[in-house]
């Protein structure tokens, strides 16, 4: 197993790169960051290595049995004691293949004005501003209220004058949405006949509580009256919401404040308007290529947030699995990005392999900014010579996706090939003809296994309303999450909530066709189109699923940050939202 204590790179020296300090632009707070790895002096090749969250080779207070990988694999019955999965809901059934492929065709064209589904739909549309398909969504994402209200001790209303307090802590972010969702629903007439354990009052929610729920009620109106195409009407809603949100309240304050700025971007291109000051952004900062650096805000989001370890330790691990035994290992990643997560596996290999390894390759993808990913092979190069790794390092370059060839890999008949993909198929889905060829090259290049992470989100329906929805409780949940490892003034959080949010938010609720860049499908959709192509999701070994209990114990988040199972593929939540998705797939004829 692996170490993932918490641990300060404060003073430690650049093992991954030369003496100069390696540095990340940031175009809104020009920080410049040194990303700190062990030293030889820290390193005791006789004793077990841990790795922080800034992947220095650092001791914790827990033993090597429990936490580094080894050739010693858990066994299923001492699982059962770690206890990680006891509340999981395993979705094992996935939508028919045929409804997923569908929505697999559609994943290039140019947007529709109609929503996707809904007999009858269009003859309420008037009646209706938000279309039926887009109100079931909201209630779906409003569901479990009534659990909520037992949590809370939130008393429904009633005839007596007296309101009933809520318990002593405040409301999350996601249980504000879902209270406002439920409002939303409820004062459509969709939802005059039925009850609902809120009804119109507000009563039991302390005074801070109340302002929010009116505030996200204030901006679903708001999206409402952008997709109906009232204008005027929106921009006064809007200015409304300005007067209560802002980039440095709580997180209702601040993921409603980036919202506005997405509307008021969709409405300033309905109307032909000048742009605004937000969507300037869009040239200004790409998401993608900005994580391609070690930059401050990346190196805060892995050691602070648990999403990124979780989907690398986890990952890391089924890889050494696979390659048990193997001389000659060949790494095709098809987004390096600041390569980090192979850090992980050369020390991984360098601690459990049991014969000694000829030759690590690490083939690194690209379509763009070739001297940043050559900046990374150099870091990498010199980290592998501290752990004796014979490393080898290329970059296959191509304009786009569709000029990928196998003959640009370098294959050898006796290595054993991983395909690894973080966060890069979604970027495809404008491009299904760049998807397409980029699948069909990973095939032929007959991986033992293929590991994938994922948004795991439906932010990519032609409906505006169901994008919002989805959109809105996705970065909702984020935000809250934020409010817990974060402090409100940090400058990493801003940045990111500013920068990689902020520009996620835009483009998913102003960006319209080729323009919507940012995209994201649920693993259904993934593994619909992965089947396509051969492949099937193979099942984490306990070892894997360790990584992930030794994580959240390390967070302290095992209430609020939960494992769902969907199939084989593991999904990370906060508070019941959706986050991103772990998957390892092989070919079936493998």
């Amino acid at each position: 197993m692996i170490s993932s204590g918490k641990l300060s790179s404060s003073g430690v020296e650049d093992k991954l790169g030369s003496n100069d300090k390696s540095s990340g632009s940031m175009e809104e707070d020009n920080i410049e960051y040194r990303v700190g790895f062990c030293g030889e002096n820290l390193w005791d090749s006789t004793n077990a290595c841990y790795l922080s969250p800034e992947f220095g080779f650092l001791q914790d207070d827990y033993s090597a049995e429990e936490f580094l990988f080894s050739k010693y694999q858990l066994h299923e019955e001492k699982y059962s004691e770690f206890g990680l999965l006891n509340d999981a809901r395993f979705n094992v059934a996935s939508p028919p293949l045929d409804k997923c492929l569908e929505e697999i065709a559609k994943l290039g064209e140019d947007e529709i004005p109609s929503v996707i589904s809904g007999i009858g739909e269009s003859k309420k549309e008037n009646k209706f501003p938000f279309p039926l398909a887009s109100l079931e969504l909201l209630r779906n994402y409003s569901g479990g209220l009534r659990r909520l209200k037992r949590e809370r001790r939130v008393m429904e209303p009633s005839n007596d004058s007296t309101c009933g307090e809520v318990g002593d802590k405040r409301l999350s972010c996601v249980e504000i949405m879902k209270i406002a969702g439920a409002r939303f629903i409820q004062s459509s007439s969709l939802e005059q006949a039925n009850n609902h354990p809120f009804e119109r009052s507000l009563c039991g929610l302390s005074n801070e509580d109340t302002k929010d729920v009116e505030l996200v009620e204030l901006l679903l109106a708001c999206a409402e009256k952008v997709g109906c195409q009232q204008f005027e009407r929106a921009g006064k809603l809007l200015n409304q919401c300005d007067q209560l949100c802002s980039t440095t309240g709580n997180p209702v304050q601040r993921v409603v404040y980036y919202f506005c700025e997405a509307l008021r971007g969709r409405i300033d291109k309905e109307t032909g308007r000048s742009k605004t000051k937000g969507l300037g952004k869009e040239q200004l900062f790409d998401p993608d290529v900005a994580m391609m650096r070690l930059n401050a805000t990346h190196h805060a989001f892995h050691e602070t947030i648990p999403f990124s370890q979780l989907s690398i330790f986890a990952g890391i691990q089924a890889i050494v699995e696979s390659v048990e035994g193997a001389k000659k290992i060949h790494i095709i990643d098809f987004a390096i990005r600041s390569g980090l997560q192979w850090t992980v596996l050369m020390q991984a290999l360098a601690s459990c392999h049991e014969s000694p390894l000829e030759l690590l390759k690490i083939t690194a993808l690209g379509t763009t900014q070739k001297h940043v990913i050559e900046e990374t092979g150099e870091r990498l190069l010199s980290f592998a010579q501290t752990l004796n790794i014979p490393l080898s390092f290329k970059i296959v370059m191509v304009s786009d996706m569709t000029h990928l060839k196998q003959e640009l890999f370098e294959l050898d008949f006796d290595e054993k090939v991983i395909c690894y993909s973080y966060f890069l198929f979604r970027s495809m889905l404008a491009l299904p003809d760049q998807l397409e060829s980029a699948m069909r090259v990973m095939r032929s290049l007959n991986p033992c296994v293929m590991v994938v992470t994922e948004v795991e989100a439906n932010m990519n329906s032609p409906s505006f309303a169901n994008r919002f929805i989805e959109a809105l409780f996705f970065y909702g949940a984020y935000f809250d999450c934020l409010e817990t490892f974060m402090k409100r003034d940090c400058r990493n959080r801003m940045a990111a909530e500013s920068l990689y949010f902020g520009e996620g938010i835009r483009n998913t609720v102003a960006a319209e066709g080729k323009e919507r860049k940012i995209r994201n499908v649920s693993i259904d959709v993934w593994r619909a189109f992965f089947t396509r192509y051969g492949l099937e999701d193979v099942e984490l070994s306990p070892s894997s699923l360790y990584q992930v209990e030794l994580i959240l114990k390390k967070f302290s988040c095992e209430d609020s940050c939960t494992l769902d199972v969907n199939g084989n593929c593991l999904i990370f939540l906060w508070k019941g939202t959706p986050i991103q998705s772990l998957s390892v797939w092989k070919s079936f004829q493998y």
